[in-house]
């Protein structure tokens, strides 16, 4: 079977296609043959080398993939031979808190990922699609989906009439604009192209701001929540934008910390203590809140946005695109 493997790190040109035995389902696994996965800015840090320079290679990389399961082994009677399922993210996190024997399960990481015509999972660690998904709208789902409905949905969940600030049109953002809307809530987005935010107010947000037009862009958030500042913040950024999000939150607010695209940065923690901010880390999500959100995506007929889709021997060109920044929302590689 074909599958593509970083060799080394560093750039794009470690990323090698190579011919591997197809695999094969022990007690307890399944084998998916892979339709399609999806890119997410963890597996271009992985690349790079910026997410864990200790990592064992040759690694196959990606975490998220749709497909049908070709073959079950001994002891499944959960799923069967021609269900359609996704991987899960962290196949060893079914459920409550995560631990850091759960942590080393993450596709893509310390074990290899996805991004190959057949894979072996536990039984445990797929979920069924949603019917009214392709194969290659699901493979959007494992990381950015979760993580999302984790951060909107799931702890200290978004309310009816809640104001939410996004940052960026990326996956997790455009996500979690969809669930904050299944919510009820008032969604401000933040983007550096007028376009994107145009398309933003198209999936519902309430209020757009260019952040490169308008650097004080958290003053502009605080002024349109009243003054008094939003409720919950989705905080892809990191460091870099922190220390605003901050600004833009009320007293006793919410800011899940998911990413780290803004770079690094300097930020001072005594805003969270003066506010009494909850500051909450978001790792993706377990099995069960990825069954929860395929429920609501089944109930509301959602949709994920994907910006464009590459074949599988357009790999390296997807990886560039993600590099560009230029997507909305996910990019995808269809198998076949």
């Amino acid at each position: 079977m074909r599958a593509y493997q970083i060799e080394t790190m560093g750039d794009i040109s470690g990323l090698k296609l190579v011919d591997l035995p197809q695999p094969t389902a022990g007690p307890g696994q399944v084998v998916v043959r892979v339709k399609a996965c999806s890119l997410n800015f963890r597996d271009l840090m992985i690349l790079r080398g910026q997410y864990n320079p200790n990592m064992d290679v040759p690694r196959i990389p990606l975490s998220d993939c749709s497909g049908e399961i070709v073959e079950v082994g001994v002891g499944v009677d959960t799923v069967q031979k021609g269900d359609r399922v996704c991987g899960c993210f962290m196949p060893g996190w079914q459920g409550g808190a995560c631990d850091s024997t759960m942590q080393k399960t993450a596709l893509g990481g310390e074990v290899d990922g996805v991004l190959s015509e057949y894979i072996t999972l536990p039984a445990t660690g797929v979920v069924s699609i949603p019917e009214h998904l392709s194969f290659e709208e699901a493979a959007t789902l494992p990381c950015a989906g979760v993580t999302a409905w984790h951060a909107i949905l799931s702890g200290k969940p978004v309310l009816p009439g809640h104001k939410v600030l996004l940052l960026g049109t990326g996956g997790v953002s455009i996500f979690a604009l969809q669930f904050a809307k299944l919510a009820g809530a008032t969604v401000a987005i933040t983007s550096s192209s007028d376009d994107k935010l145009n398309f933003a107010q198209k999936l519902g947000a309430d209020f757009t701001v260019n952040y490169r037009k308008d650097p004080d862009w958290d003053k502009t958030v605080l002024q349109w929540s009243g003054g008094e500042g939003v409720d919950h913040v989705v905080e892809v950024g990191g460091a870099g934008t922190l220390s605003k999000s901050m600004k833009a939150v009320r007293m006793s607010g919410h800011v899940a910390l998911i990413g780290v695209l803004s770079g690094p940065g300097d930020f001072n923690p005594i805003s969270i203590l003066m506010k009494s901010v909850n500051v909450r880390g978001i790792y993706v999500g377990s099995r069960a809140m990825f069954e929860s959100m395929n429920k609501a995506i089944s109930a509301h007929k959602v949709k994920p946005i994907i910006d464009r889709t590459f074949s599988f021997d357009q790999v390296p060109q997807a990886y560039e695109h993600l590099a560009s920044q230029d997507h909305l929302g996910k990019i995808v590689i269809k198998l076949g």
